[in-house]
């Protein structure tokens, strides 16, 4: 590479962070002071695009309506900000810090909704910037306008939010929250009216990311889990609630794709951030300029868990051989997704309730472990059993890499290193054309010949899945469940008795790992086929509202989310085309109803109106 080029790829990076900062600053603000984990926040980087796509549209393509429009496009997106933390997370902030971020996915799956009655489903792409359409030359080579008034930006909005932090009384008490929360409530801060100001202004932030990238990239319904995901990087590289250290961070990683480009690896843009996420956390574990937490975010001591009953149990038994008999082919292929989804729900919870370790990419394990058994079915040619058999190992072997790396951490690193292993995973899988047909998915995975029929294989997956979630149930009602539980409620005390309490947690993560794989080798042959979506971030999404729809705090809980969600699901979408939205009304319903999710509030409920 030429030293013009080497420049020009700076540039590019530079105006490609600018606008990555924006959305991570604002990301920052909030969980300084919230310690809300915002998976809303990609969605408000969406909204400013469309809303600066349509005002621009109203108001007309000159300088004063661009530009207009930008402002007006951020300051709306800070209102929906104030709505969603005035109607629904008020409400919630004393429920359990997970089911607040519960909360938040359930918006996005509204306002992705909301979105695509407003504006439809077809990209939008924005005109370019008035007045700054032309390029300029640097060095014999050009580059746009607008991308250098971009470069400007992001510093001029990392010196505005440092005075505003640093040099008035709202900045102080900003300041103060992110030490401590309670303190200043118990100084008589008006703690409502702050956090509803932070989320203005955090919102207006990812809305002026989003607005001032219009004439770059075209608006889409599927901004809003690809910023999120970058926007948590940058955050987590930067240092939690370090408005310096996401700059920081925005900068390496626009440069570094932007150099991925220029030396023409550009397959590698899809995660080389997630591969500085992982080096950075590794060497520094709370990020660039971040610092420890003063207290653990997912360690909170929580009540104990108990046996499952034996009656009930044999009647979910019951009730799931029972159910394809009465129903239809339609019955039995979605009580085969529950079952799988089920075990999967489970081994999440595994190493999320008991031990403490909350993962955002436990999705690795089920679509390694699916991908394993296709790919030692179709290439190796092995018969379904044995690819069956082996493929929770393949999976197994991947968490034994990853949670090595993975259990030095904890609270939001450990949950954001997950998700950056997670990525790496389905970056190969997606980009590995002669091994696993990348995004096209492997196809004609179809169980052998005895099982070719639904209910044989369905009453094999119960057996297989039943099995997987009765040795995760026993495994925490042994010495080693117990001492996962005394690491997540006391590390300290743990360590001080000659615990070697990462050793446990390594074999906790290896063991839901495995599991996680057999439930996506079943779901595989189920299907009869497997796409790159099995890996990727929607799936550990959906794993995560699985567990703590059903409750964490609760045995049984991770089965019956499992069980609605997959329900609620596939027949809101046969039913309506906005069924995003509708599941996530039902969502925050019940996070609003029952904070410590459905069988935890059920039983809390039970408990409360039984007779002395």
């Amino acid at each position: 590479m030429s030293y013009a080029s080497f420049v020009i790829q700076l540039l590019n990076g530079l105006a490609a962070a600018s606008s990555l900062f924006l959305v991570s600053a604002g990301l920052s603000l909030i969980f300084g002071v919230t310690r809300i984990v915002n998976f809303a926040h990609g969605s408000l980087y969406m909204l400013g695009l469309y809303g600066a796509y349509s005002l621009i549209e109203a108001l007309g393509r000159t300088p004063l309506g661009f530009w207009s429009a930008v402002i007006l496009a951020a300051l709306a997106v800070g209102l929906v900000g104030v709505v969603i933390e005035v109607v629904v997370l008020r409400r919630i902030y004393r429920a359990p810090e997970l089911f607040q971020l519960l909360a938040t996915f359930a918006i996005v799956l509204v306002i992705k909704d909301v979105a695509l009655a407003v504006w439809g489903s077809e990209d939008l792409v924005g005109p370019r910037a008035p007045g700054l359409a032309f390029p300029v030359e640097i060095l014999g080579r050009r580059i746009p306008a607008y991308d250098l008034l971009l470069i400007v930006i992001g510093p001029v909005v990392l010196a505005a939010m440092w005075l505003l932090l640093a040099r008035t009384r709202w900045g102080a008490l900003v300041r103060a929250a992110t030490q401590d929360r309670e303190m200043v409530g118990a100084l008589g801060v008006d703690q409502a009216r702050l956090f509803t100001s932070v989320f203005f202004v955090g919102a207006v932030l990812a809305g002026l990311g989003g607005a001032l990238q219009i004439p770059r990239e075209p608006a889409n319904l599927d901004l809003d889990l690809s910023v999120i995901a970058d926007a948590f990087v940058v955050t987590v590289v930067g240092g939690l609630g370090s408005l310096g250290g996401a700059f920081l961070a925005a900068v390496l990683i626009g440069v570094a794709k932007a150099f991925c480009i220029g030396f023409g690896f550009s397959k590698l843009t899809l995660v080389v951030e997630f591969v500085i996420m992982g080096l950075v956390l590794v060497m520094r574990p709370y990020g660039l300029l971040g610092k420890p937490p003063a207290t653990a975010r997912f360690g909170e001591p929580a009540p104990p868990l108990q046996p499952p009953r034996r009656w009930p149990v044999v009647a979910w038994l019951v009730a799931f051989a029972v159910v394809p008999l009465l129903g239809d082919r339609y019955i039995t292929v979605l009580m085969t997704d529950i079952a799988c989804f089920a075990l999967f729900a489970v081994s999440l919870h595994f190493i999320m309730g008991p031990a403490g370790m909350v993962s955002f990419g436990h999705a690795a394990y089920f679509g390694l472990g699916a991908y394993a058994g296709a790919l030692l079915f179709k290439k190796a040619g092995l018969p379904m059993e044995l690819a069956l058999v082996l493929a929770p190992f393949v999976a197994g072997l991947f968490a034994v890499v990853y949670g090595w790396f993975c259990v030095r951490l904890s609270g939001v690193y450990l949950a954001m290193l997950t998700l950056a292993f997670a990525q790496i995973s389905w970056s190969v899988v997606f980009q590995w054309d002669e091994l696993t047909a990348g995004s096209n998915g492997l196809v004609g995975v179809w169980p052998s010949m005895w099982l070719s029929g639904k209910p044989a294989y369905y009453y094999m997956t119960l057996a297989l899945c039943g099995l997987g979630i009765a040795l995760l149930w026993r495994a925490l009602f042994s010495p080693f469940g117990y001492v996962l539980r005394a690491g997540r409620d006391s590390p300290l005390r743990a360590e001080a008795i000659g615990i070697d309490l990462r050793a446990f947690q390594w074999a906790a993560f290896v063991l839901a790992g495995t599991l996680a794989g057999l439930a996506g080798a079943v779901f595989a042959f189920s299907k009869g086929s497997i796409s790159p979506s099995s890996v990727s971030i929607a799936q550990s999404t959906d794993g995560l509202v699985m567990v703590l729809l059903g409750g964490v705090e609760t045995l049984t809980g991770p089965v019956v989310g499992a069980a609605i969600f997959t329900w609620l699901r596939d027949t809101l979408a046969r039913e309506t085309e906005f069924w995003r939205a509708a599941l996530g009304v039902v969502i925050l319903l019940i996070v609003i109803v029952f904070p410590q999710g459905l069988v935890g509030g059920l039983k809390a409920l039970y408990a409360r109106w039984r007779p002395a």
